[in-house]
């Protein structure tokens, strides 16, 4: 249930939500999310998502024996899988994010944030790029 997720090596330190909605809640990551992301945290079957929309150097964490509880009452049992972080949101005090689902998947490679194209394997772009003029 708890889960600490293991990023792989990386200069991971922008994040924002990538994409949401009852299947699948996204989070993407690299040194500049201007052009691209290189890392996905995708959550399938999100039923609790407490996650500021961008943030950044989050240190992933076992959630408390609180935080776990309020999810548990929440959404009426125990979740799969549950990640805990704090971040920096650009305010004094650090954010805290809370996600619960039924799996979560890492993800390596490069997601374009604009329309390209031609794409080499393990390249995709955002869900929400669409081709000029479209």
């Amino acid at each position: 249930m708890l889960v600490v997720p293991e990023l792989p090596t990386g200069s991971w330190w922008d994040w924002d939500v990538v994409s949401t909605g009852p299947e699948l809640f996204v989070l993407g990551a690299d040194y500049d999310l201007s052009y691209h992301h290189g890392l996905e945290l995708r959550f399938h079957g999100p039923v609790f998502v407490q996650c500021p929309e961008d943030f950044s150097d989050p240190v992933f964490r076992a959630a408390t024996a609180q935080e776990a509880e309020r999810v548990v009452r929440a959404v009426g049992g125990p979740p799969e899988v549950l990640v805990a972080f704090e971040c920096d949101v650009g305010g004094v005090e650090p954010a805290t994010g809370l996600i619960a689902a039924r799996r979560l998947e890492i993800e390596t490679g490069a997601v374009f944030r604009y329309w390209r194209e031609h794409l080499e394997p393990g390249q995709r772009r955002a869900p929400w790029v669409r081709p000029p003029g479209e």
